[in-house]
């Protein structure tokens, strides 16, 4: 079974193209300049599944068009769309730092512990929208959080352990919280 860890986010499949079996997709990296994969991995109700290449070729700088091995016609061909579309870290060549390839998004489903090994949350995705990168997680309670991607709260990032471990300022993950007891102008 192949894994995320085992994977790198290329883009998405948006729709058929024809009615052969051909699709568009969206890409988000620059892979197709280091690497000529022999197949995509599609994400199809949460299990990644490889889809062998027969051909594909590029529209423009951001949608490229793909034919699998298997996928005849255009009702086929529906079934993938919609759907985010892997590359294997395996096919990259050993000098390529995935980062490079897929920005921040890297880091989504890495682990955010505290300096003390208390687990804070699983980094579920990142917004790089503005100058001040957030890391939204989700906690082990099920709440959803941001904290701030800094390099100042950042001690150290295991790649192999896929956990970054942070010094966050006091008080900080309070600022997530909908705690009922927090003074208000109110009480003032």
């Amino acid at each position: 079974m192949i894994t995320k860890e085992e994977v790198l986010k290329i883009g998405k499949i948006t729709k058929p193209h024809g009615l052969q079996g051909e699709l568009a997709f969206q890409f988000e990296t620059d892979i197709f300049d280091e690497v000529d994969p022999p197949y995509f991995i599609c994400e199809m109700d949460g299990i990644l599944v490889p889809f062998y290449i027969e051909d594909y070729r590029f529209k423009n700088d951001e949608i490229g068009l793909v034919k699998f091995e298997g996928i005849n016609n255009d009702e086929e061909a529906k079934e993938l769309s919609n759907v985010d579309l892997y590359i294997s870290r395996k096919l990259l060549p050993d000098d390529i730092d995935p980062i490079d390839l897929e920005g921040s998004s890297y880091y989504v489903g890495y682990q955010v512990t505290s300096e003390d090994g208390d687990k804070i949350g699983e980094i579920v995705a990142i917004d790089d929208s503005t100058e001040n990168v957030l890391f939204e997680l989700n906690t082990p309670s099920g709440e959803d959080i941001l904290i701030p991607a800094q390099d100042d709260f950042i001690v150290e990032i295991d790649d192999e352990k896929r956990v970054i471990t942070m010094n966050l300022p006091e008080g900080l993950l309070l600022l997530n919280t909908e705690d009922d007891n927090l003074p208000t102008d109110e009480d003032e």
